[in-house]
């Protein structure tokens, strides 16, 4: 049985330095991904302008659409007709280390720390896989968060949750990195 809480359409924002690759891919996922339940967005701390081009031929290949994919301000999101926000994601330790803003509505929070795949040097071939396993490592963090039932639990089992999704596939990506 679905409990109207189940219903509930949340807005989700996933923050890195740039927003030019991990979170710009992040929203693209969970927006293909999350069963019409989020609407997911991304902003950068100091943005780069522009969406990285192998994150961009990453998210076609994989078939998500980059229809609207830009790189923004967390500044866009804290202004008062901005979306208010039901999660908001840090995905890369510089971001997450930064003073947090006061955000409207007292969202819930969560690290999950993923290497920068536009840091990689070395042949093109290295470069587009260290894409491709950030999308798989971020494709797999958003799944398990859109498959909570978030209507059902307290905060502090949200903030369990989303730790411990965070923590997931840590050790992997140390690995294919």
């Amino acid at each position: 049985m679905t409990g109207a809480h189940d219903l509930k359409s949340y807005n989700v924002l996933f923050i890195s330095s740039g927003n030019a690759g991990r979170s710009a891919m992040a929203e693209a996922i969970l927006n293909r991904d999350g069963g019409g339940r989020f609407k997911a967005f991304s902003a950068g701390t100091d943005p780069s302008g522009e969406i990285h081009p192998l994150a961009i031929e990453t998210l076609v290949a994989e078939g998500c659409s980059i229809t609207g994919l830009r790189a923004k301000n967390v500044s866009d999101f804290l202004t008062p007709d901005a979306p208010k926000m039901d999660f908001i994601f840090t995905l890369c330790d510089d971001a997450a280390g930064e003073i947090a803003p006061e955000w409207p509505g007292d969202p819930v929070t969560a690290h999950w720390g993923i290497e920068n795949p536009a840091a990689v040097e070395g042949s093109p071939i290295a470069r587009e896989r260290a894409f491709e396993v950030t999308f798989k490592y971020l494709r797999n963090r958003v799944r398990a968060f859109a498959a909570l039932p978030l209507g059902t639990l307290d905060r502090l089992s949200l903030h369990s949750h989303l730790a411990e999704i965070g923590r997931s596939d840590e050790e992997g990506q140390r690995r294919a990195g």
